[in-house]
């Protein structure tokens, strides 16, 4: 037998070959898996805009319109959101894990803005998140009013989490892992493009990218920024929004050169008036419904001493900006866009009426029948200078309607801790019975009848319901007013409503407007139709202070200092200024007291007055700024602003 011995180089080649062909092959079945994962990532980006989409605007078809149409940005948010899918599964190591953490981050707050856009004019903006215990304290009145969507939802959110959880663990034993290479291409390719997309979140600087993908920032009108951009991208844009620039041209030299207005002729005041201001919650005249009819009036005492109307910036909610525009002075139109003041900016002392009327030697307290952390309250009643605040937990006990706090026992309150005060005071308050949602049943008996033909009987309850705390809101002013004639000392009193109800269907049901909640921006008529409330200036001894027009909150200030008989460099001064040429500050247009307005005034470009020009230098330099204006303008600020920190 002849031995045959083979050149061991020769008789491994086919098993190297065979090895050479399945490496090539693994290879390809990597690359094509590879490419399944990311064509099923770009799917699902798809689908994930989509679903938001289609929530955030409740239409399907506009939802579409927006991922498909070449003159919307919706293949660029695809873009992006595909980018944080293929970096986040890198990081978590497996295909897919990333949609269990970014689809909820999407899809759940378009929900809450789809939400929240039932009761208010605005969507969803990061700065909300600032006031989640508010909202959480308001569940049980919500729950209330619509007990079967609460326990839908509840059901949904449960079932929602049941999910996630399970889905979680399912997805550490089941999704395929990537492998190292996989990770490293993910990262490297998607890190840099995300950070540039990033960079195009600055809208304060040009970007001609930006511009081709048709991203466009219209940070002076929400609605169209979420409508053009999409909820995602838009919601972006408006994380940095409590940062606040200083406007152009601000310094020392700008505020130097300023002028303090012309002094105010002297008033005979004979001596220091006492003053109570009161905010009403929701407080608006239900009569002024289209195709409605009330009886008997619920406002009979407003309306017999109406001062005019207060142009608010609110609707339906967010109160708080209301309140401090009437406390300061200063406006929310020379603020950010959905920027909530007492959340955000107030950390230190700020001028207010509070610390006007100390200077003068009053006593200054605030009252509301509701807890003190609300709307950051406490600490920003202290920043304004009040000296006590008397809240929920240390007030009597109080009648309620519903489980909100009643304007009579309120007012009654108040009229007893005027009662117990040697010196003048000044008392800001703000009421609670008016809050909604209104429903059935909160009174034991509604004494106002609603003829409403085009209204379901929902909405006729509801109408009902709220008429019926506008009628008592009524009778607490009479009472209040009554009181006040009987006082030796001058007694001045300023109430007005913080914006119009959210009475839901009401309003599109009765031909009141289109929507369930009032437009942001639109013709003078439309927007004093949908933001208009009662105004009462009235003094014990003066009357009612007749024909102020639909001032913007922020004016109050300015007439509450005038019949007061006093003057200021910046109340009487500086307002009186900007009021003689107009009467609303809104954010985009200025009211002009002949009953014109200048639209889209803050606009980039845009020549602005002076007048407006430096009450907004003043406004900037007292809350962000360097206090430049303080010794002419808020003289007793300085010691304030002097004074260490506790």
């Amino acid at each position: 037998m002849v031995e045959i011995v083979s050149d061991p180089a020769i008789s491994i080649t086919p098993d190297r070959a065979v090895a050479s062909v399945a490496a090539k092959a693994n290879r390809r079945d990597g690359y094509a898996w590879a490419a399944v994962r990311l064509g099923n990532l770009l799917l699902l980006a798809i689908l994930t805009v989509l679903t938001t989409e289609w929530i955030a605007r409740g239409d399907l078809h506009e939802a579409l319109r927006f991922l498909i149409a070449t003159d919307r940005p919706g293949p660029a948010a695809v873009g992006i959101l595909f980018l944080l899918f293929a970096a986040t599964d890198a990081l978590l190591g497996r295909a897919y894990q990333s949609a269990l953490v970014l689809v909820p981050l999407a899809v759940i707050p378009a929900f809450i803005s789809a939400q929240k856009q039932l009761f208010l004019s605005d969507p969803l903006y990061p700065s909300d998140m600032l006031f989640g215990r508010q909202i959480l304290q308001l569940l049980p009145v919500m729950v209330a009013a619509r007990p079967y969507l609460a326990v839908a939802i509840a059901c949904f959110l449960v079932a929602a989490l049941v999910a996630l959880v399970y889905l979680w663990f399912f997805a550490w034993r089941r999704f395929p892992s990537l492998s190292r290479p996989a990770k490293l291409f993910r990262l490297l390719v998607g890190v840099p493009l995300i950070g540039g997309f990033l960079s195009l979140m600055d809208y304060a600087e040009y970007s001609p990218l930006r511009d081709r993908l048709n991203i466009i920032p219209m940070m002076w009108d929400q609605r169209e920024n979420y409508l053009h951009n999409g909820f995602l991208l838009a919601f972006a844009f408006n994380l940095p929004m409590a940062n606040v620039t200083a406007p152009e041209g601000y310094g020392a030299q700008a505020i130097d050169n300023i002028p303090q207005g012309a002094p105010l002729p002297a008033a005979d005041t004979g001596e220091h008036p006492d003053v109570i201001m009161l905010m009403s919650e929701s407080l608006w005249d239900p009569t002024r419904l289209s195709n409605v009819r009330l009886s008997p009036d619920p406002m009979p005492t407003i309306r017999k001493n109406s001062s005019g109307n207060v142009f608010s910036p609110e609707f339906g909610g967010m109160t708080a900006n209301v309140e401090f525009e009437a406390l300061t002075g200063f406006s929310n139109a020379f603020l950010p866009y959905g920027s909530i003041p007492y959340q955000q900016y107030v950390r230190g002392p700020v001028p207010s009426l509070a610390t006007f009327f100390r200077s003068k030697g009053y006593v200054a307290k605030s009252f509301h029948p509701f807890q003190s952390w609300f709307w950051n309250r406490a600490n920003v009643y202290e920043a304004f200078g009040f000296e006590s605040f008397l809240s929920e937990e240390n007030m009597p006990v109080m009648d309620k309607r519903g489980i909100f706090a009643s304007d009579e026992a309120f007012t009654k309150e108040l009229m007893r801790a005027a009662d117990r005060s040697e010196k003048p005071f000044f008392f800001f308050g703000v009421t609670l019975q008016g809050h909604g949602p209104y429903e059935p049943h909160r009174y034991a008996k509604n004494t106002v009848a609603i003829d409403g033909p085009t209204l379901s009987p929902a909405s006729t309850q509801s109408l009902a319901t709220y008429a019926q705390g506008v009628r008592e809101a009524d009778q607490s002013l009479k009472m209040l007013m009554d009181w006040a004639k009987k006082r030796r000392r001058e007694t001045i009193v300023v109430i007005f409503g913080d914006h119009l109800p959210p009475l839901g269907t009401v309003y599109p049901e009765s031909g009141y407007m289109p929507d369930q909640v009032a437009t942001r921006s639109a013709p003078l008529d439309i927007m004093k139709r949908e933001h208009e409330t009662p105004l009462v200036v009235w003094s014990s001894k003066k009357g009612v202070q007749k024909d102020l027009g639909s001032v913007s909150p922020a004016f109050l200030s300015y007439h509450v200092v005038k019949l007061a008989g006093y003057e200021h460099p910046f109340y009487t001064g500086v307002l009186g200024t900007v009021h003689a040429r107009y009467e609303a500050i809104d954010r985009h247009q200025l009211v002009e007291r002949a009953g014109g307005s200048v639209p889209d005034w803050s606009k980039a470009g845009k020549k602005l007055d002076p007048v407006v020009r430096d009450y907004r230098y003043l406004q900037h330099d007292m809350m962000f700024g360097e206090g430049f204006s303080a010794q002419r303008f808020f003289p007793e600020q300085v010691e304030r602003l002097s004074a260490p920190a506790s």
